[in-house]
């Protein structure tokens, strides 16, 4: 999972990662106690928008990881539209969906959602920069 975001522990919110399918890719997240976002139990709106940033990481890593290229480094240009309807609780495993609505250039507009077993608990548009 390292290989492909360039955030170390503490920081790390993606630790699982499924693949690619055309222009979506799927990671998770298993909420633990010991999580910098979680807050009483709870994993917080900034954890979640983490998260988020992280598994669009993870896919543009694997991307360029397939391709034996050097990861470049990503900024998020933007948060819009996001929306959280349940906050995640420790022992909750996220699913999350990246999908991307239009790359040009080094910009990317994705769209990510994140379910905790078959309920949306929270989506959010991102814009991404690569440095590259």
């Amino acid at each position: 999972m390292l290989e492909l975001i360039p955030q170390r522990e503490p920081m790390v919110m993606v630790d699982q990662f499924f693949g690619v399918d055309g222009c979506h890719s799927f990671s998770g997240l298993t909420v633990t106690a010991e999580n910098l976002f979680c807050c009483d139990g709870i994993f917080t709106e900034e954890g979640v928008i983490e998260h988020f940033a992280q598994s669009a990481a993870a896919r543009i890593g694997f991307l360029f990881v397939q391709n034996n290229e050097t990861v470049p480094i990503g900024f998020i240009g933007a948060v819009s539209k996001f929306s959280i309807y349940t906050y995640p609780r420790v022992g909750s495993e996220l699913w999350t969906v990246v999908s991307i609505i239009q790359e040009v250039g080094n910009i990317t507009l994705a769209r990510v959602k994140s379910w905790v077993g078959d309920e949306l608990i929270a989506e959010s548009d991102l814009k991404i920069y690569l440095n590259k």
